[in-house]
Formats: structure tokens, sequence, C-alpha cells
């Protein structure tokens, strides 16, 4: 069942791709600058960095009905968002979702769990991401950071004790790589296609989602037949990386006159930069 439907996600975002997604209208449409979304308040590739600001739970101001399936946001890229109202909905229940479930859960699972071990379940869950980053490398032509990620993944998985360390971090040529299907397809030349804010998961576009989805098939816990230890997993996870980042989401939605745009722009300009690399 599980299968079956990541397949058939797959299927219905590679046809929209092919039937209603054009390239990015740009000189250089994977020629990116400036920050990732993430980095405006703090790199996730470091679990200690995590921004501290001030709740904002109120619902943003009233959004028009404009056609904005071309335009451009503040950041200069391209934006194709005709879904927006699903998106704003989308937006409004994540937001409370965070507020109101994932902050208080990760914050009273970060005061009674020491850092120490938060640090080690990151490095476990970071490890088993190896086959993703490996076979994208590969799939972009990046020999030697395949490689990497795969002496990586041999390092730590052995001397660190099933990924919970991290030794091969102190191995300036094992340096971790960060790629994802949705960054093959853009390096394929594959468009974003519509902006779109998936419940849970967040913003993505029908690139990166179709990309998340073919992801999962490369993935150990994918293959756990139980149901329960997976969504277990992914719930520990989560829990376990927002620990860290608690305040980031805060920091920029409050700098944000408009929230929704802001976290848009930002990850577009984030994806459009991690394309580039």
């Amino acid at each position: 069942m599980k299968k079956a439907l990541l397949t058939s996600l797959v299927f219905f975002a590679v046809i929209i791709c092919v039937t209603g997604v054009s390239p990015a209208q740009t000189d250089h449409p994977f020629k990116a600058a400036g920050d990732s979304a993430h980095e405006l308040a703090g790199s996730v590739d470091d679990p200690a960095v995590s921004g501290q600001a001030g709740e904002n739970t109120g619902y943003d101001e009233e959004y028009d009905d404009e056609d904005y399936l071309s335009e451009e946001g503040e950041t200069g890229v391209a934006v194709s968002d005709p879904l927006r109202h699903w998106n704003i909905l989308m937006y409004h229940f994540n937001d409370r979702l965070y507020f109101w479930f994932l902050k208080p859960i990760s914050q009273g699972y970060k005061d009674v769990v020491p850092e120490k071990i938060r640090k080690g379940i990151w490095n476990f869950f970071t490890n088993l991401e190896s086959p993703v980053l490996f076979v994208n490398c590969l799939l972009q032509g990046k020999g030697t950071d395949a490689e990497a990620t795969f002496a990586r993944f041999l390092v730590n998985t052995t001397i660190g004790v099933a990924g919970f360390g991290d030794p091969a971090g102190d191995i300036p040529k094992l340096k971790k790589t960060d790629e994802d299907l949705g960054q093959t397809f853009g390096y394929w030349g594959i468009g974003d296609g519509w902006y779109l804010i998936l419940p849970v998961f967040g913003p993505s576009t029908i690139r990166d989602a179709a990309g998340m989805a073919g992801d999962m098939f490369l993935k150990p816990t994918y293959y756990i037949q139980s149901v329960e230890v997976p969504m277990a997993l992914g719930f520990l996870e989560t829990i376990n990386s927002t620990s860290f980042r608690i305040g980031d989401y805060e920091t920029i939605k409050d700098a944000a006159l408009d929230p929704y745009e802001a976290l848009r722009d930002g990850y577009l300009q984030y994806r459009k930069n991690k394309v580039s690399h």
C-alpha cells in the first residue's frame, strides 16, 4: 500500500512537470545568489545553531486575488504561484502545527534530553541519508562527492558506531554533501514548476515534491515492513531536529512584512542556490 501510494505520487508529479512546467525564465536558471531560506536564521547543517525570537501566532494580513502565475519575488527569483490560495491555507495550517504541537513538544524534549544525546541522534539520521546523497551525486556526475559520501558513510557507520558519532567530520575530504532528487532534476534542466506548500512538510515546488517522493525509495527506513517503525523514527527525527532550531522560524516570520512571501521567496532562492552548486 505504501509503495503503491509513493509510486502514484511520483507519477502524478512527473506528469505535471512534463505537461505544465517550463524552466525558469532567467539567463542562467540555476545560477544562485544569496543564502538559503534556512540560513536566514541559522544553518541547519549545524545543530548547535538556533535563533531566538518572540512568537507571532496571529494570522497575517489578508491576501488579494491577483494572478500570481508569473511574478518575481523580492529575491529576484522567478515565482510561479498559481496555487496561492491552497498555499496560504497550508501555510496557516503548518504555522499552527508548529506553534501548537511541534514547538512545545520539541522544547520539552530539549529540556529533558542532553544535548550530547540529541547530537548523536542527529548524526544517526544524517548517516541514514547517505544513500540519497550518494545516488544523487552520481546522477549529477559528481564522482568525487559520491566517493566522499560513500567513505563518510563507512567511517561513521563503523568507527562512529552505527552513525551516532561523526568521526568523518574531522576529515576535510569527507565533508558532508547535500544533494537530493529535486536538485538532480534541476541539474538536468527541469524548472521548479509551481510553488507548493505541503501539509506538515512545508515549502516545496512540483519538482521538489516529485524529488522528495523519489528519494524515499533510497532511504533504508522505507524498506522496513512495519509501518509504525518508520513513522516513529520520522517523528523522532523531526522532534530532535527541531530541538536545535527553536526560534529560527519565529525570527524569519517576525522580521518579514509578509511572512508568506518571505518564506516562499527564501525557499526558492535557497533551492536555486543548491541546484547551482
